[in-house]
């Protein structure tokens, strides 16, 4: 399962969910599993407080992919893949995310991206061509750019 869909899982949310009801799942889920309810059961505490960072990860994440999101920053990502080279590129095979960091100093993350499509980037006699072709138009990206590394 990837990424997108466990967090959606999690929040309680279709494919089709608008901010809103990202919202709307992440606080009803948050009334059930702050930490603060637990003030007299330590190991009931605990179990919450993961609970609750994975609550807020999932909320996170799916933000930064969302319709909107993507939306609002689209005149800079098409700035970013049409002028922009590519300096590094990662990919984790096991969640299929191809993680792209380009010359004006952004980064993203591409969820779904197949291993075969990776080693089509690899093999490819330019790297950014093949990605602006192949990549960039035609996977779930969110930019990864303010993000902190864990």
């Amino acid at each position: 399962m990837s990424k997108i869909e466990r967090s959606r899982k999690l929040l309680g949310v279709t494919a089709s969910a608008d901010l809103k009801e990202l919202k709307t799942g992440y606080r009803n889920l948050m009334k059930d599993f702050h930490p603060d309810k637990f003030q007299d059961n330590e190991e009931e505490k605990k179990a919450a407080e993961e609970k609750s960072k994975k609550i807020i990860d999932a909320y996170h994440f799916l933000v930064s992919i969302a319709p909107e999101t993507t939306e609002a920053n689209l005149a800079q990502y098409e700035t970013t893949i049409n002028e922009a080279g590519i300096l590094d590129f990662q990919y984790k095979d096991k969640i299929e995310v191809l993680t792209i960091e380009f010359s004006d100093g952004t980064t993203y993350e591409y969820h779904g991206v197949p291993k075969s499509a990776y080693k089509n980037l690899c093999n490819a006699p330019s790297v950014t061509r093949f990605a602006r072709r192949h990549i960039c138009k035609t996977y779930v990206y969110r930019s990864t750019s303010k993000l902190v590394a864990d």
